[in-house]
């Protein structure tokens, strides 16, 4: 008889025994921001899963430029023009339809994955998902192998090669490390429910509102009331990520 494991055997496997060891594990990186709480949640305590709504139809190439650049400034990274290595939490995506011509614009960022696989992939836990769905990187256990940022399908991270001056004390950032969008987990440590991420901010103005923030656990919440009502698209559904971003429009 044969005992060697088959590979998809062992993927599945890993990812429980990981979940059940972060379920263990509690770590503050700063006063006030959990990575894990100890023990699962009851459903009294349920956890929240905070995601966004993206409506593509409502959004134009000045929108997604407004939302690189508020991004910008609530987490201290600037672009540098033709640098291939700069950091971009949030980028502007163009899609061509071929047969029509027509361009739509959408921004991408970090999906916040159900199952991440920068997670999976990390060799130091640097790389973690929060029990409210929030993916993020412990700067202080990041090494810069950049196996997340092979793993990610969506090229959401970015490695920094520079020196950096003048951070922000609401995005630790690191020579060596990667990077990427946090769903501005500052905001939502402070508000809850009632955060407002910076791309959202940009955009939702003078009554209109093009990006929703909100909770995907909750059946009563404007993102899940809105998604039950006109659906919405996970990019690369195929993978099986359950990613925490929608797009509307696609």
């Amino acid at each position: 008889m044969s005992t060697e494991l088959d590979p998809a055997e062992i993927r599945p496997a890993r990812r429980q025994f990981l979940k059940g060891a972060a379920a263990l594990a509690t770590t503050m990186i700063v006063p006030g921001v959990m990575l894990y709480q100890t023990g699962n949640a009851s459903s009294a305590d349920r956890q929240p899963r905070w995601g966004l709504l993206i409506d593509t139809n409502a959004l134009n190439e000045s929108d997604i430029d407004a939302c690189v650049s508020a991004c910008q400034r609530e987490h201290g990274w600037n672009s540098v023009p033709d640098s291939k290595t700069d950091a971009q939490w949030i980028r502007k995506v163009k899609l061509t339809d071929p047969e029509s011509g027509h361009e739509r614009f959408l921004p991408m960022m970090c999906q916040h994955c159900e199952d991440p696989p920068c997670v999976d992939v990390c060799p130091t836990g640097a790389s973690f998902k929060r029990q409210d769905g929030i993916v993020l990187v412990n700067k202080h256990t990041c090494i810069g192998c950049r196996y997340c940022m092979m793993a990610c399908p969506y090229k959401a991270r970015s490695f920094i090669h520079e020196v950096l001056k003048d951070q922000l004390a609401v995005a630790p950032r690191g020579k060596g490390t990667v990077e990427s969008c946090t769903l501005c987990v500052h905001r939502i440590d402070r508000d809850g429910a009632n955060a407002v991420p910076a791309c959202a901010e940009a955009v939702n103005q003078q009554g209109r509102k093009a990006i929703w923030f909100g909770d995907l656990n909750d059946p009563q919440s404007e993102i899940s009331e809105r998604l039950k009502a006109l659906g919405a698209l996970k990019l690369r559904a195929d993978m099986g990520l359950n990613p925490g971003v929608r797009y509307q429009g696609l």
